[in-house]
């Protein structure tokens, strides 16, 4: 079985996965915001045998509401009731020293089999929340409502921006896996593929949040960016260490 996004895989830093994929979904009205962050502080949040990923020798933190539409196991239908979902994630970007990648520090989304499902076989720290995505006179209108955590806030894609290898845009965005840990202390790694991202400014209408509250965070949200839409596969979880 084939996918579009495999028309295109010259862009990628290392060969595509030996293994078939078997996750395919299309991520629609993406949002990039990024902070510089304290090095010192993400080093303590991030497990042992992974590294910081920096960018101009600084550590960043990022936070990208999007909408993930007919997400699915290879071969089986994707029926929209329960395949597609706003979700907001917080994000940063480390390496094993061979592949960097991005590690999340939350993922929520509205949907609890889904939640289950990223939890128990890609030990991701996904959370069921109220998360709502809808255009607005002021372009995309986005909320989160998770407790006492919340994110609110209006975008709008502004002109097209070319990512050059090297370029903040290209080093935050062109990732190719994630990574994970495990109850038990073990990493784990998913590689993905995707086409080279078509990338957008974005224009912040407003934003309120209280997602970075407890991070030592360094300045002002750094060069906004947006996707309209990009075709993702995702591949089998590998583990890496154990301790």
């Amino acid at each position: 079985m084939t996918h579009p996004s495999l028309d295109s895989i010259d862009h990628r830093p290392w060969p595509l996965s030996h293994q078939p994929w078997v996750v395919q979904q299309r991520w629609d009205d993406l949002l990039f915001l990024h902070w510089e962050v304290s090095q010192t502080q993400m080093r303590q949040r991030i497990p042992k045998g992974l590294e910081l990923d920096l960018y101009d020798g600084k550590a960043w933190i990022g936070i990208v509401p999007f909408e993930i539409k007919r997400i699915t196991r290879r071969g089986l239908p994707a029926p929209s009731w329960l395949c597609s979902f706003p979700e907001i994630n917080v994000r940063t970007y480390v390496t094993d020293g061979s592949k960097p990648g991005v590690w999340f520090f939350s993922l929520d989304i509205p949907n609890p089999l889904a939640v289950w499902a990223a939890r128990t076989f890609y030990h991701l720290p996904y959370y069921r929340s109220h998360v709502k995505l809808s255009p607005s006179e002021r372009g995309i209108h986005f909320e989160l409502q998770r407790g006492n955590r919340y994110w609110t806030g209006e975008y709008q894609a502004g002109p097209a921006v070319q990512a050059l290898p090297g370029s903040f845009e290209h080093w935050a965005t062109e990732r190719y896996c994630l990574y994970s840990q495990d109850l038990w202390g073990g990493l784990h790694r998913a590689e993905i593929h995707h086409k080279p991202w078509p990338l957008q400014s974005a224009e912040i209408r407003s934003m309120d949040h209280n997602l970075l509250a407890s991070w030592d965070i360094q300045g002002k949200c750094q060069r906004p960016l947006f996707s309209k839409s990009i075709e993702v596969v995702v591949y089998p979880m590998e583990s890496l260490h154990h301790p």
